[in-house]
C-alpha cells in the first residue's frame, strides 16, 4: 500500500513538473518571441530599467549624506529588488485573463500560472542583479559585497515577499477587475516608499517608524546591510518580514484556492 501511494505521488509530481515546464516555454515564446534577442530579454529588460535609473540617478550627481555609498550600488540594490515584486504582481495581475483557454485543461490550475510568472520574473530580476553587479565591481563602480550571505538572505526574503504579493494580488483578479486597475496605482505609490530611494537611517524618526510598517523596507535594508556592511546604519527586523511574508501567503493560496472555485472559463 504505502509503496503504491509513493510511486502514484511521485507518478503526480512527474505530471506537475512537466505542467509547469510547458507553461514556462509558453510563457517565455508568448513573452518574447523566438526571433531577435529572444528570452534574452528575460534578464535584458530589468537590466535596462536599472541602468536608466543609475545612470540618471548618477547624472543627477545625487548624494547620500556623506555616507560614502557608491551611487552605482546604491541604484543597483534597490531598483533591482523594487523590480522583482513588482514584476512578478503585475505579471500575476494579468495571469488569468491571459491564460484563460489554458484553464480548460484538467491539468493546468490558477496557480500553475502563477507559479510560472513568479519564477520567471524571479530569475530575470535575480540574472539581472547578478550580471549588472559582475559587471559594475569588475569595472571597478560598485564594492564587493561586504557578506554575501546577508546579501542572499536579503534576496531571499524580497523574493519570497514578492512571489506572496503576487498570489494574492492576482488571485483576487477573479473576483473583481477593480484588483487589477487598483494595483498598478498602487505600485507606483509604493515605489517611493519601498527603501529603493533612500535609506531608513536618513529619515527623520517618525517616518522611520512608519516606513518600517512596509515588509520590502526591511528586505532592502537586509540587503543593503550585507552589500555594504557598516558604513551606514541599517534597520531590519526580519522576524516581522517573514511573519508578513506567511501571513500574505496563507492569504494569497486562500484567495487562490478560492479564485479556481469560481473562475468563468
Amino acid at each position: 500500500m504505502a509503496a503504491n501511494i509513493e510511486t502514484s505521488f511521485l507518478h503526480s509530481l512527474a505530471i506537475q513538473f512537466r505542467v509547469l515546464h510547458a507553461l514556462m516555454m509558453r510563457e517565455l515564446i508568448t513573452r518574447y518571441g523566438r526571433d531577435n534577442l529572444g528570452v534574452l530579454w528575460l534578464v535584458g529588460e530589468p537590466m535596462i530599467f536599472t541602468l536608466g535609473v543609475t545612470t540618471l540617478w548618477s547624472a543627477a550627481g545625487l548624494a547620500h549624506g556623506g555616507t560614502g555609498i557608491p551611487i552605482v550600488a546604491f541604484a543597483v540594490t534597490g531598483y533591482s529588488s523594487v523590480l522583482m515584486w513588482r514584476n512578478a504582481t503585475n505579471q500575476c495581475s494579468a495571469g488569468i485573463e491571459a491564460n484563460k483557454p489554458l484553464l480548460f485543461h484538467r491539468g493546468v490550475l490558477i496557480i500553475d500560472v502563477f507559479l510560472t510568472r513568479i519564477a520567471l520574473e524571479i530569475v530575470g530580476a535575480t540574472s539581472s542583479f547578478i550580471v549588472l553587479s559582475f559587471l559594475f565591481i569588475f569595472i571597478g563602480w560598485m564594492p564587493v559585497p561586504d557578506n554575501l550571505l546577508v546579501v542572499l538572505a536579503g534576496w531571499f526574503m524580497l523574493a519570497w515577499f514578492g512571489a506572496s504579493l503576487a498570489l494574492l494580488v492576482g488571485g483576487g483578479t477573479a473576483f473583481s477587475p477593480i484588483v487589477h486597475r487598483l494595483w498598478h496605482p498602487t505600485a507606483y505609490l509604493l515605489f517611493p516608499m519601498s527603501g529603493a530611494a533612500f535609506m531608513v537611517e536618513w529619515l527623520p524618526t517618525k517616518l522611520q517608524q512608519l516606513v518600517l510598517f512596509l515588509p520590502m523596507v526591511h528586505g532592502i535594508e537586509l540587503l543593503r546591510h550585507g552589500y555594504f556592511g557598516n558604513v551606514v546604519r541599517t534597520h531590519q527586523d526580519i522576524g516581522y518580514m517573514a511573519e508578513c511574508c506567511l501571513i500574505l501567503t496563507l492569504c494569497g493560496l486562500y484567495v487562490v484556492r478560492e479564485a479556481s472555485r469560481r473562475i468563468e472559463l
